[in-house]
């Protein structure tokens, strides 16, 4: 089973992970601030927002880390009808609010088609080397 890293915990990703790179709980004054200088509808800011916020949090993890997270993403942009706008929902009890919620985006599963698109760009290498292998050995 593959773990996270430095632990010894399985690692399970579900859709929202996508979004930690702009959970700002307990960080509005800074990473919010430097969030909210951007408009996650305009496609060049929401671009930058990807790849500076969303997919470097996850410079640190593997290959295989990578695929299963992207596996996540393309499961749900396969669901013609799934609402991506619960995924922008701040939760009070789990201490998670995202720099803009499900109001303020105005094509929720457009945003993910976005990050769709960069991390097959940016991770081709990592996501072909992991279709390779027998992810059930993980």
């Amino acid at each position: 089973m593959l773990t996270w890293p430095k632990f010894n915990t399985p690692f399970e990703p579900t859709l929202i992970y996508w979004l930690g790179g702009i959970s700002i709980f307990d960080r509005e004054e800074t990473l919010g601030s430097e969030l909210w200088v951007y408009d996650p509808n305009k496609q060049s800011d929401r671009e930058q927002v990807i790849k500076k916020f969303v997919l470097k949090r996850f410079d640190h993890l593997t290959y295989r880390h990578r695929f299963l997270l992207f596996t996540i993403l393309e499961e749900s942009l396969s669901l013609p009808n799934f609402d991506f706008s619960t995924q922008f929902e701040g939760d009070c009890e789990a201490n998670t609010y995202f720099a803009w919620d499900e109001t303020e985006i105005d094509n929720p599963r457009g945003f993910f088609e976005d990050i769709y698109r960069l991390a097959s760009d940016e991770w081709k290498d990592d996501l072909h080397k992991a279709s390779l292998e027998d992810q059930s050995t993980w």
